[in-house]
């Protein structure tokens, strides 16, 4: 379940991809402090899509700041 699919990040332009990236971290925060704090949460397999999909964010972004 990827929050957003590769294809869609490589079409985004860089300010957009680090808008995106602040806004999945904010929510991931958000997420984990909820969880701390003993409250539920929608779906239990969130954080790990996150987590996931930051990770590719700031890959392509590395690959993009490796070919200039």
């Amino acid at each position: 379940m990827p929050i957003i699919k590769k294809t869609e990040l490589r079409e985004m332009t860089p300010e957009q991809r680090n808008t995106k990236l602040t806004e999945l971290r904010t929510e991931l925060t958000k997420m984990l402090t909820m969880i701390k704090a003993g409250g539920a949460i929608d779906s239990p397999g969130k954080p790990k899509a996150l987590k996931r999909t930051i990770a590719r964010l700031q890959t392509i972004i590395n690959e993009e700041a490796s070919k200039q």
